[in-house]
């Protein structure tokens, strides 16, 4: 059995370490696939502090991988050698990838069967890789939600998954708008389809967004509690707001302000193999792309770091 370079956690909030691994053979209804790309996501931090009940050491994170099936072990039915397919959170068999499962921060990697999606040619590793998490939770809480072609939806945060969002959003046929703070993010916004941008530091978004109308959605992509409160108001009569990033600080909503026109506030995270392969097909028939740094998988801690820091625009890569 041959060896592979790896990037594993060995205990809880150890270090991301790089280390020689036997390469992995498949069980009954698994696939190996030899990785070319994996995305790093804010997700891999449940990992690293160990948040998930079945979490074991050491482990292997990554949950946007992009490969090709390297090898078939039995019952599995399907699927070929030499197929490009994709992995994001739902490995499978009710695993999570880089969670109860060893993830893409890997030259190889194990997934079950059911959790594989298919991966166009045409459509790079590195472009593909961060659809798998970023792309497939903000297309399907776009997809998912109550606003229909026309209506006014709000991406507030252009990063890792706003960035993604307002494509998504824009090329779906909504009225878009994007809120940040400050200046700095206004072109590039405009340049990814916002029919408008709000800047939150200098104006009353929530105020501006009821002078528009009011939103039917408001897409919070970024981890801040109080951004994401301050900004409720602005939903108009039936709005509802969808977050989908994490954040452990707290998000001051009153009764009053969900009774306040029957609004209402709600998560919304990856789905299953199917919704990865749907937003797949949409990005490629859209021509929608992420915004990306690429690291190879030796710099995989300094990645992390980048992405943890928001120094990266917007969405970071190892490439194997």
């Amino acid at each position: 059995m041959g060896t592979m370079k790896a990037v594993q956690i060995s205990k809880r909030n150890g270090p991301l370490e790089l280390v020689e691994r036997n390469i992995p053979e498949p069980g009954r209804g698994q696939v190996r696939i030899r990785v070319e790309a994996c995305g790093v996501c804010h997700g891999e931090v449940v990992a690293l502090e160990g948040h998930h009940p079945d979490m074991q050491y050491p482990r292997i994170p990554g949950h946007e991988v992009i490969g090709v099936i390297d090898q078939i072990g039995d019952d599995v039915h399907g699927w070929s050698q030499g197929e490009r397919v994709g992995v994001g959170w739902n490995g499978g068999h009710d695993e999570t990838t880089g969670l109860t499962l060893d993830g893409g921060y890997a030259q190889y990697m194990i997934a079950y069967a059911d959790g594989l999606a298919r991966i166009p040619e045409g459509l790079s590793a590195v472009d593909a890789a961060p659809l798998m998490c970023a792309g497939v939770t903000t297309f399907g809480a776009l997809k998912h939600s109550s606003a229909r072609a026309g209506d006014l939806v709000v991406i507030q945060g252009i990063g890792g998954l706003g960035h993604l969002a307002i494509q998504y959003a824009r090329k779906a046929g909504f009225h878009t708008v994007a809120v940040s703070r400050g200046r700095d993010k206004e072109e590039l916004a405009l340049k990814l389809g916002a029919h408008r941008y709000i800047d939150a530091q200098s104006e009353d978004a929530a105020k501006v967004l009821q002078e528009m109308g009011g939103a039917k959605l408001i897409l919070a992509t970024a981890p801040n509690g109080q951004a994401i409160a301050d900004l409720f108001n602005g939903l108009g009569a039936n709005g509802e707001m969808v977050v989908v990033a994490g954040s452990g600080d707290a998000m001051p909503l009153s009764p009053v302000q969900l009774l306040n026109g029957r609004r209402s506030v709600r998560g919304w995270t990856a789905g299953q193999a199917k919704d990865s392969e749907e937003t797949i097909s949409f990005s490629v028939l859209s021509d929608i792309r992420p915004m990306i740094e690429t690291f190879p998988l030796e710099r995989a801690n300094e990645a992390f770091e980048r992405m943890m820091s928001a120094k990266v625009r917007f969405r970071a890569v190892l490439t194997m």
